[in-house]
C-alpha cells in the first residue's frame, strides 16, 4: 500500500472539507457524538462495532445497530433521572459491552462521559466525582465496594448478576429493559464538552480536561494518518478506556471510522496478548511501551518462527526505546511507530504509518496533520536545529487543536500563541522531535543538562534490564548525581557486577557526565495506573536519601 508524502498540513489544512467529509452534523449549528461514531454506521445491520473477549463471560459481538438501540435505552434511563446536556456521567467498569453502552448513551443524551479507571481507590474516585459534580456513576459487582467510602456519592447504577432485595442501587439490566430503544440524539455545538477527563498525575494532582465535540476531527486524523486504520484491519488498542489513549483511540477513534474495535477484559500478560492476537486475527495493534517492554522481557513466551500476522503496531505514552523497536520488528514481524500526545491535546506528534517521511529510531516524529508542533527555548522563541526546548503547540497554526484550558483553571499552560506541554525535546530542524524528558525531570549535573529518557533507553539495551527510572539525586559537589532505579529480568542476578556493567554501558554509549553514579535494583517502578513512570516519586525518594 503506497503512502502519501508527508506535508506540513497545518498551513493548508482544510477543516471545512474534513468536517463535510466525516461528520453528519456541524460544529457550528449542531452535532451529536453518538450519532457521528455509532448511528451513521448502523444502517448496515451486519456491521460489527465491538468484539468483546471476557474473563468469565462468553465472547460477544455487538453491531453498530445493537449499540445504537442500547445507547438509546441508556439515554432514556438518564432522562428519567433528570440527567441531560452538560451533566457528567461516570463509569467504573472493566472493558465490557456495558462500558461501551454507557459511553454511547451518555453522548446520545448530550451529557458528558467521565471515565474512572477500575484500579482507582476510593480517594481518587471521590476526588474526580466531587470535582466534576458527577450526577450518576455506573459500576459492577466487582467494583461496587470502592464507592462505599466515597463521600456524597451520586446515585449508582449497578451491573449485577442477580438483583438483591433491598439493594439501594439502580439495577442496570432491569432498568434498561424498561426503557425505549428510541431516543433522538441531543444536538450540541463543537465547543461543548463530550468527555470529562483528568490528567494522569505524573506530576502533582490530576487536573480536569473537558474534551469538546470538535475533537472528533483530531481523533479521525490520528486514526487515519498515524494509526493507518484500514477497512480490512482487525484493530486492537490494548490501552484501558479508563484513560485518555484508551478512550480516545479504543472507543471513539475506531468507531468514528466505522471500524471494529476489540475489548479484552483479561489483564495484560504476554500469554493473554498473544492469545487475543491469534484468536481475533489482529492486524493493527496499539499499546503503551510498558506492554511492549513486558513482551520483550518474556521473549520465551512467543515460539521462535511464529508469525503473529500483524501488519503494523503503534506505541504511545512514553518514548519507545530503540531496543524495543528492534525487538518488535524482529519478533512480531511488523513495524512499530512511536506517537506522542497528552490527555489535554490528544495525539499531536507522530511517526505516521500512512505518511511517507523519515523515521528516526527513538524519535517521536512529526506534527499530526492539523497541528504545528514546535520547541521553545527559555525565551519562548523557537529553537534551531539540534537544540533543546520545551515542546509546544502553535495554536494559531493548528486548526485541529482542541484543548480549551483546564476545566477548573488549575493551571495556565499557555504563553502567547503557544500551548506548553511541559515536555523537553530535541528539535531536528526538519519538523521532527525526540523526547528528552519532562521539564521537571531534566537533571542538571556538574553544569550539564541530562534527559532521563536517554539514560533509560541506554540501560534497556542491556539484556538484564526490564525497566528503569532515572532521576537526579541532590549532591553538594555536582548539584545532582544521576541515579537509576532498575528492574531486572528474572533470570539475572541484581548485584554489584551488573551495576558496574550498566554504568560502563551508559558511559560508553552516552558520555561520562550522563552515566548513573548510583544504581539501585528494585522489584518495580512507581507508575500511574496508565503505565507511565512517576519519576517525581523517585525524585522524592532520592532527595530523602540525600538528606539522611
Amino acid at each position: 500500500m503506497s503512502k502519501q508524502p508527508y506535508q506540513p498540513f497545518y498551513d493548508r489544512f482544510d477543516v471545512e472539507a474534513l468536517t463535510a467529509e466525516i461528520l453528519q452534523g456541524s460544529p457550528e449549528t449542531g452535532m451529536n457524538a453518538c450519532q457521528e461514531i455509532c448511528d451513521k454506521w448502523a444502517e448496515d445491520p451486519q456491521r460489527v462495532a465491538l468484539q468483546y473477549h471476557g474473563v468469565e463471560r462468553e465472547p460477544e459481538r455487538w453491531t453498530f445497530a445493537q449499540l445504537r438501540d442500547a445507547s438509546a435505552r441508556f439515554a432514556n434511563l438518564l432522562k428519567s433521572k433528570g440527567i441531560g446536556k452538560g451533566d457528567r456521567v461516570a463509569a467504573l467498569l472493566p472493558r465490557t459491552p456495558e462500558l461501551m453502552v454507557v459511553v454511547l448513551g451518555t453522548l446520545r443524551a448530550g451529557a458528558v462521559y467521565q471515565p474512572l479507571f477500575t484500579a482507582f481507590g476510593s480517594g481518587a474516585i471521590e476526588y474526580r466525582l466531587d470535582r466534576a459534580s458527577t450526577r450518576l456513576v455506573v459500576t459492577d459487582d466487582q467494583n461496587r465496594f470502592k464507592l462505599d467510602g466515597v463521600q456524597n456519592c451520586p446515585p449508582i447504577v449497578r451491573v449485577t448478576r442477580e438483583a438483591a432485595s433491598g439493594d439501594p442501587d439502580i439495577d442496570y439490566r432491569q432498568t434498561m429493559a424498561a426503557q425505549s430503544d428510541q431516543f433522538d440524539p441531543v444536538m450540541i455545538l463543537g465547543e461543548d464538552p463530550i468527555l470529562q477527563m483528568f490528567t494522569s498525575g505524573t506530576v502533582g494532582k490530576s487536573k480536569g480536561v473537558a474534551v469538546p465535540a470538535r475533537a472528533l476531527l483530531s481523533f479521525y486524523v490520528y486514526m487515519r494518518y498515524a494509526i493507518d486504520l484500514q477497512p480490512e484491519d482487525k484493530y486492537w488498542n490494548v490501552a484501558d478506556p479508563g484513560w485518555a489513549y484508551g478512550l480516545y483511540y479504543t472507543v471513539v477513534g475506531p468507531l468514528l471510522l466505522g471500524a471494529t474495535t476489540h475489548f479484552n477484559e483479561n489483564g495484560f500478560t504476554p500469554d493473554s496478548t498473544y492469545a487475543m492476537i491469534r484468536e481475533y486475527g489482529i492486524t493493527n495493534l496499539a499499546a503503551a511501551p510498558t506492554a511492549y517492554r513486558l513482551l520483550m522481557a518474556n521473549d520465551h513466551v512467543l515460539p521462535e518462527g511464529e508469525s503473529m500476522g500483524l501488519r503494523l503496531a503503534s506505541s504511545a505514552g512514553e518514548p519507545l526505546n530503540p531496543e524495543v523497536n528492534n525487538w518488535v520488528e524482529r519478533r512480531l514481524g511488523c513495524p512499530v511507530k512511536d506517537h506522542y500526545g497528552q490527555t489535554e491535546t490528544g495525539m499531536t506528534c507522530c511517526n505516521h504509518h500512512a505518511l511517507d517521511h523519515e523515521v528516526r529510531v527513538g524519535s517521536m516524529g512529526f506534527s499530526l496533520p492539523g497541528h504545528r508542533v514546535v520547541a521553545l527555548g527559555g525565551d519562548y522563541q523557537e529553537v534551531g536545529p539540534e537544540e533543546t526546548g520545551q515542546l509546544a503547540v502553535d495554536i494559531h497554526a493548528s486548526p485541529l487543536f482542541f484543548f480549551q484550558g483546564y476545566t477548573w483553571d488549575e493551571k495556565d499552560p499557555f504563553h502567547d500563541r503557544y500551548y506548553l506541554t511541559g515536555d523537553v525535546v530535541i528539535s531536528h530542524g526538519d519538523g521532527s522531535f525526540s523526547f528528552t524528558g519532562r521539564d521537571d525531570d531534566i537533571i542538571t549535573t556538574a553544569g550539564y543538562r541530562v534527559g532521563p529518557a536517554d539514560v533509560e533507553s541506554t540501560l534497556l539495551e542491556h539484556p538484564a534490564v526490564a525497566e528503569s527510572g532515572v532521576v537526579g539525586k541532590p549532591d553538594s559537589a555536582r548539584g545532582a548525581v544521576i541515579k537509576a532505579y532498575v528492574v531486572t529480568k528474572p533470570q539475572y542476578d541484581a548485584d554489584e557486577n551488573l551495576a558496574d556493567e550498566l554504568k560502563e554501558l551508559v558511559r560508553n554509549r552516552l558520555s561520562t557526565h550522563a552515566f548513573p553514579r548510583e544504581i539501585e535494583f528494585v522489584q518495580e517502578l512507581p507508575k500511574t495506573p496508565s503505565g507511565k513512570i512517576q519519576r517525581f516519586i523517585l525524585r522524592n525518594q532520592a532527595r530523602e536519601e540525600a538528606d539522611q
